[in-house]
């Protein structure tokens, strides 16, 4: 999902084009097995890129988190060590990687600012892919530190949009909500049950606009310049939040998803079910500082998403 849409983004630049920017280098996974070391390194000495953007991952909720813990750490450290420090070996310029919101604790000060990392507990339900990801944030800093690599991170809060993962069990909670009422919908049933409380405050942002605030920080972000954003310490930061600013709670998320969808039934909360992070809402002040900010309206957006969705029924 995130890397069509920085694909996409790279394209309506110009980028892809070898007079306007330079092609596109866009492996899929038959073509290029992330979790082999030899592979990509090979991959790297043939095609000889200039920029690496690392969105590849494995994602999912709060289910997939809680039952498959080892492939949720194991698979992203391998993916991140294998396309990082293979980079940085391979002499590509620069790099970006795309980390996730959930590397921030539990209990962050909120809206999060980037120095709250390491402050904290990590929310358990995630816990796994939550310190993968903050290995792949600092083998970037590390690596810009010691040898002057220019990585950069990108922490984006929760995405939505085409190309999502809308299975049952699997997915992140936005897709599995469109899911689960359209079913519901299909099936002329009455209500509809959500895990938890419905309280948890959760932010939103369309893939697309992720997609165009990484072609943003590519083109005008170096954390080795001496204009760069810094933390509270004066030091240069290594990555940076991309997110809205706005966030809601899961039970309005609900209530609009059924809107859209057409789903006319009942709600209801089964609350002995986890209800994860209680807010999670990220302070993206350094991004907008250097002329970024989200464009893109949630609600117009929620339907397109549902389109999306429905796409994929009849393929």
């Amino acid at each position: 999902m995130a890397g069509s849409a920085i694909c996409r983004a790279l394209q309506e630049m110009g980028y892809g084009d070898n007079a306007k920017g330079g092609a596109l280098l866009i492996p899929n996974r038959q073509e290029l097995d992330l979790l082999d070391a030899e592979a990509v390194n090979a991959w790297y000495t043939e095609q000889k890129p200039d920029v690496v953007v690392l969105a590849a991952a494995k994602v999912g909720g709060i289910y997939a988190n809680d039952t498959y813990p080892a492939d949720f750490l194991l698979e992203n450290l391998k993916i991140q060590t294998n396309v990082i420090e293979g980079a940085w070996k391979a002499g590509v310029r620069r790099l970006l990687f795309l980390g996730s919101s959930c590397i921030y604790p539990k209990f962050a000060e909120q809206p999060i600012k980037e120095e709250a990392l390491l402050t904290g507990s990590l929310e358990p339900t995630n816990e796994w892919y939550a310190i993968a990801k903050i290995t792949g944030i600092k083998l970037c800093e590390s690596l810009r530190k010691q040898y002057g690599f220019d990585a950069i991170s990108l922490m984006p809060t929760n995405l939505y949009g085409p190309g999502d993962n809308y299975h049952p069990e699997n997915s992140h909670v936005l897709p599995a909500l469109i899911r689960r009422f359209h079913e519901a919908k299909e099936a002329g049933l009455e209500t509809v049950t959500c895990w938890g409380t419905g309280s948890p405050m959760r932010e939103f942002l369309h893939v697309d606009d992720l997609g165009h605030a990484c072609v943003f920080v590519l083109e005008n972000w170096s954390a080795l310049d001496q204009e760069a954003p810094r933390d509270d310490q004066g030091k240069p930061l290594a990555f940076l939040n991309v997110g809205t600013g706005v966030d809601l709670t899961i039970k309005d998320l609900a209530e609009q998803i059924a809107e859209v969808v057409g789903f006319e039934g009942t709600i209801e909360w089964d609350t002995s079910k986890p209800d994860g992070t209680r807010k999670k809402q990220l302070n993206v002040n350094q991004l907008k500082n250097i002329g970024w900010t989200s464009k893109l309206d949630f609600k117009s957006k929620l339907f397109d998403t549902y389109h999306d969705y429905l796409s994929t029924l009849s393929n």
